[in-house]
């Protein structure tokens, strides 16, 4: 998107306020909701939807509906945010012509409150030109989940490091000035890209001082990674100058080899179709080259001696294990040649092993022996109950055996009197009511018993059921 600072003038505080919301709501938001934005703005009359209208007027800010009533920010709004902090900070004051696009950025000229020119460079993942950064860059490190602003902005902040740092060792690099969001202003380099100079006057010299920089930076521990004519700048007295510093790694990258030398083929590369340079570079400021590739500089005869670059930036491919390593080099601290002390680990290990295992057999013995006890448990509850059933019914037996014998022995007595067989029947009718009050009881005792458990759950009963059906199913 073409950064058009026109609008910027005519912004109020409210605009930028609602702006800021919107930034602060897409932290854990893709699209942020309108209610929150208003909430986060928090502005004293009300009008945020007002507001919102002239952003998107002004193409500052997005409007999604498909799931829901959201917005979220452009790169033309977070441009504004970045500048208008600058500004007030006093870096610079006025915003000039564009100078230069890249496949990750945009360069425009800035200039301060004195006249001073300086550059600001703007960057922008997620072009279409250019969408592999998570695979192509580190800014992610351990991360998932992304989105493009906030890549812009790491990835702003690791070059101003970087350009920081190696601007204090003595590298041709431009000077840091400051940062915000995903805006780095640096001082103008009064030069043009190699990649735009037909010819040299001292083509050998200029090729020279190119490798040394590559030679140099392995020495303190960094590999550009992108180390071609794109990123070179040359001015008329033939001084070389590097830019674009985001994707540069430690020399302890698993893939530090392979970028070292893919950096070094592309300067050979392009000098010899563009100058035709050659001489003998057997030898350079005391580094050592190879014969079998065409005197190239080999990466395994370079010695980190100059400093720990790597170490002060944490550069991607630096891990915490040659941090100690290198503290260790520092303190001079004794080594161990021997195996013995990881000898004593794997023993420990061992012991430690062993100990585990033991007390989970005990474990699984005790939770076997609580299982057999709640069956057996179990068991005798169902035996008792059974036994009163059986109780009861022996005593309705007992109880009914001499009604039953007195009606054989005496039928004709009792169909001659009508009192006697009532009151038989009266008396079944009460041994009954007893039976299915015993039954009932009995009945009532298991299920108070499960009533119970029920209120007992989610404690260390129902903790050790758990544990005793998973022994089970071991």
């Amino acid at each position: 998107m073409k950064l058009d600072v026109d609008a910027l003038r005519y912004l109020s505080k409210d605009d930028f306020r609602v702006l800021t919301a919107v930034e602060m709501g897409m932290r854990n938001h893709e699209i942020v909701p309108a209610e929150l934005v208003e909430r986060i703005a928090g502005l004293r009359h009300g009008g945020t939807y007002k507001v919102l209208r002239n952003l998107l007027k002004h193409k500052l800010v997005h409007h999604d509906s498909s799931k829901y009533d959201g917005f979220r920010l452009t790169y033309l709004g977070y441009d504004f945010l970045a500048i208008k902090t600058l500004v007030n900070r006093g870096v610079f004051a006025a915003v000039g012509r564009e100078i230069g696009v890249g496949k990750e950025s945009d360069i425009f000229e800035v200039a301060t409150e004195d006249g001073t020119v300086l550059a600001m460079k703007l960057h922008r993942l997620g072009r279409v030109s250019f969408r592999a950064v998570k695979s192509k860059r580190d800014y992610l490190v351990h991360r998932s989940n992304y989105n493009w602003l906030y890549l812009s902005r790491l990835a702003a902040l690791k070059e101003y490091a970087f350009m920081k740092a190696l601007g204090e060792h003595g590298f041709p690099v431009p000077a840091a000035v400051d940062c915000n969001r995903h805006c780095v202003v640096m001082s103008l380099v009064k030069g043009y890209p190699l990649v735009q100079i037909k010819q040299l006057q001292n083509p050998d010299e200029v090729f020279e001082t190119i490798i040394g920089l590559v030679v140099h930076l392995a020495e303190h521990g960094l590999i550009h990674c992108d180390f071609n004519e794109f990123n070179l700048m040359i001015d008329d007295d033939e001084k070389v100058t590097m830019i674009d510093f985001p994707q540069m790694v430690s020399v302890s990258h698993r893939n530090a080899k392979m970028y070292f030398d893919r950096d070094v083929e592309c300067i050979f590369k392009f000098f010899s179709k563009r100058f035709v340079a050659e001489g003998d570079r057997d030898e350079e400021d005391g580094v050592e080259y190879d014969s079998e590739e065409n005197g190239r500089p080999s990466f395994l005869s370079i010695e980190k001696s100059a400093g720990f670059l790597d170490k002060e930036l944490a550069a991607s491919g630096f891990t915490k294990r040659d941090q100690d390593e290198i503290e260790k080099f520092i303190e001079g601290g004794p080594e161990p040649k021997d195996g013995s002390s990881s000898d004593d680990e794997s023993s420990g290990k061992e012991q430690t092993a062993d100990e585990d295992n033991e007390t989970v057999t005990t474990k699984m013995v005790a939770l076997q022996l609580a299982d057999q006890q709640v069956k057996s448990s179990c068991c005798n509850d169902e035996e008792r109950v059974e036994e009163n059933l059986d109780s009861c019914n022996v005593k309705v037996v007992r109880e009914n055996e001499p009604t039953a014998s007195g009606e054989q022995e005496d039928s004709n007595d009792l169909d001659n009197s009508d009192d006697d067989g009532s009151g038989d029947a009266e008396l079944v009718k009460r041994l009954n009511k007893q039976r299915k009050r015993a039954v009932a009881a009995a009945r009532g005792r298991r299920a108070l018993a499960s009533r119970n458990s029920y209120k007992d759950k989610g404690g260390k009963s129902s903790h050790n059921s758990k544990i005793q059906k998973q022994v089970s199913k071991w």
